[in-house]
């Protein structure tokens, strides 16, 4: 799930803005599907599934991954929903999209496999590199890579840079000021669901 390769639009169209996953929007207002425009009643169990999946495909992870991150903020003594939610947010594939310098999650995600990101003068090519505040993220001082980032910036960032980074557009790099907040989250949903979906597991 990691690396989703179906049509990301169907996605977003069945389980709502997926900033993320794509930055397409639909003009069809109904889930996909032969029966997509009658109305369809969830039962408890689909509404939290359906809140676990808007993780899993907004970040691009997969259930295993998300099922230790769950298992990771419960460790913690603070609320488990929102620990859960900055422990996604502080990803390196998250924070590259969320500065600009990816158009998306998954364009992130190439950016570090190919290695095109520094952090903090070290290559880093794990996705799931927890940032912390001080961290400094660079795009690697080569001309492709350059290049891409130059492309990539150029597009409006539909989310806006969250207070908790700041961004060098002529230096190419990134710095992390502090841990994200709750109210700069890229995903609206409810985290609560998430946790109680995976209460019993």
């Amino acid at each position: 799930m990691s690396c989703y390769k179906k049509p990301r639009l169907r996605m977003c169209r069945r389980l709502g803005e997926l900033p993320g996953l794509s930055r397409k929007t639909s003009s069809k207002q109904y889930p996909p599907g032969e029966h997509s425009t009658q109305a369809r009643k969830l039962s408890e169990y689909g509404i939290r599934l359906e809140e676990k999946q808007k993780l899993r495909f907004n970040y691009g992870i997969s259930e295993k991954q998300l099922l230790k991150y769950v298992q990771t903020a419960k460790k913690v003594s603070k609320p488990t929903g929102h620990v859960l939610l900055q422990l996604l947010e502080m990803r390196l594939d998250n924070t590259v999209f969320r500065l600009g310098m990816a158009p998306t999650i998954p364009a992130a995600k190439q950016l570090i496999n190919h290695k095109h990101i520094l952090v903090n003068n070290k290559t880093v090519s794990i996705c799931s590199y927890q940032c912390r505040p001080g961290n400094i993220i660079k795009i690697r001082n080569k001309l492709s890579s350059i290049q891409l980032a130059q492309k990539y910036l150029s597009y409006p960032n539909l989310l806006g840079i969250p207070n908790h980074l700041e961004l060098d557009k002529q230096k190419l790099y990134g710095y992390v000021k502090a841990i994200v907040e709750q109210k700069w989250l890229s995903l609206e949903l409810n985290e609560l669901l998430v946790v109680e979906y995976y209460s019993k597991k």
